[in-house]
């Protein structure tokens, strides 16, 4: 997979080069900070072969692909490859590495990362079902094994089934964004989600 450090990419944006960039975290970590250049596409929502019908990538163009620490944005580059695009560039470390590197970013409402959500809600769910399986009945102990269970599924598989439905949640949002059908203007980040248009079904 191609990769580009948070240095580099930075400098291709200060040389004033044409760059796609997608983000592909929640609405309401891309709301909390992201890289001007960058637009927002959900994972949830990533459609690579809506994506590139859009002129993203068009003339062979790199399609940088970044998150909040590189896995969601290391899938959506393996969907971009699998749908034919092979300048897709996951961008290493993602946002989290792009601020550590003091690298300017745009500022919104704060919002807890999806990553910490998972690992609330997995801990919560753990606490609680041991509760209950030591004062109400041990039946319950199950649920804190179904949530061990699946966190090593997650790890043996890089997917998260957790982390999907709560990007899904109404605190994950950042609320009624325009409907954008083609690429925004530059330098329009106002909750700059970009909806692309659904393909014709015959």
């Amino acid at each position: 997979m191609n990769t580009i450090s948070c240095t580099q990419l930075y400098e291709r944006l200060q040389h004033g080069e044409s760059i796609d960039l997608i983000d592909v975290r929640t609405q309401a970590e891309f709301r909390a900070a992201h890289l001007a250049a960058a637009r927002n596409v959900p994972l949830d929502q990533f459609d690579p072969a809506d994506l590139l019908e859009s002129q993203y990538g068009a003339n062979g163009r790199p399609v940088y692909v970044i998150c909040q620490g590189g896995a969601r944005a290391s899938k959506a580059c393996a969907a971009l490859a699998a749908a034919g695009c092979n300048q897709a560039v996951n961008v290493e470390g993602g946002t989290n590495a792009w601020i550590a590197a003091g690298l300017p970013v745009e500022r919104g409402k704060n919002a807890i990362s999806l990553e910490r959500q998972v690992r609330i809600a997995a801990g919560s769910l753990v606490v609680i079902g041991s509760a209950l399986g030591y004062f109400v009945h041990p039946a319950f102990i199950a649920l804190a094994a179904f949530v061990g269970a699946g966190l090593m599924f997650a790890g043996f598989t890089d997917t998260c089934g957790m982390g999907m439905l709560l990007a899904r949640m109404p605190w994950n949002q950042c609320g009624p964004c325009a409907p954008r059908e083609d690429r925004p203007a530059a330098g329009n980040n106002n909750c700059a989600t970009v909806t692309f248009a659904t393909r014709n079904q015959s």
